[in-house]
């Protein structure tokens, strides 16, 4: 009966809206025992306010730098609107060099990033610094602890949460034991990407859903588990 329920529960979250094929896999995922986290050096998406520069060859009168606006899309000359946020660089000229072969000959197009939010985590809850963090380096849970001063006499941190952006409106959460990381087992120390969130409560967690609501990652990091 408990089996059958969890089994509604799973199908009535995939409907949900904002529930994309790649958050869906990640549930796939995890339900298989697959670690989750381990992607070491994700490439850069580009976001709202970014700016980045094109350049053509040999049709040079086409070089223009561009803002990303506020609902992603771009205005690219001569060819219109083309939605660029969340692709990495090479999936932008991808799109880009397919706008415009409507109206040029296989141009040899360069996208460059020019201006971009500096990639950062945000540390909060019992440490002795909480705040947003530049992330500058390969940097796991454990050592984002540390620089945001790390554990307060308070802290629970057998049950440290991180918080992953999986898409728009989804959150993937996951409990990190660093009393277990601190004893030497460092192979369960995540390496962080830009924009993780990292909570450390005071109190116990009996239960957290693996993935949540983007809008309620509030409650977790000014809530009462703090």
């Amino acid at each position: 009966m408990i089996r059958l329920l969890a089994a509604v529960l799973l199908m009535y979250t995939f409907c949900l809206p904002g529930f994309s094929a790649d958050t869906k896999a990640a549930v796939n995922n995890q339900k298989a025992g697959t670690p989750q986290f381990h992607e070491r050096n994700p490439r850069y998406q580009v976001r709202s306010g970014d700016s980045i520069e094109l350049t053509f060859f040999p049709a040079a009168e086409f070089n223009q730098v561009l803002s990303i606006q506020p609902d992603g899309y771009v205005s690219l000359r001569e060819v219109g609107d083309v939605y660029v946020k969340g692709k990495t660089l090479p999936e932008l000229r991808e799109s880009i060099s397919a706008a415009y072969a409507k109206i040029l000959s296989d141009p040899v197009i360069t996208v460059t990033l020019k201006e971009f939010e500096k990639p950062h985590i945000t540390v909060g809850g019992q440490v002795g610094k909480p705040g947003k963090y530049e992330l500058r380096a390969d940097t796991t849970v454990s050592e984002a602890v540390a620089v945001a001063g790390g554990l307060t006499d308070k802290a629970k941190h057998s049950q440290v949460l991180l918080f992953r952006r999986v898409s728009d409106e989804w959150m993937e959460v996951k409990k990190v034991d660093l009393k277990n990381i601190y004893k030497g087992n460092v192979q369960e120390d995540i390496h962080l990407q830009p924009g993780d969130m990292i909570v450390v409560p005071q109190s116990t967690i009996s239960k957290i859903k693996p993935f949540i609501p983007v809008w309620s990652v509030g409650t977790y990091m000014g809530g009462g588990l703090l």
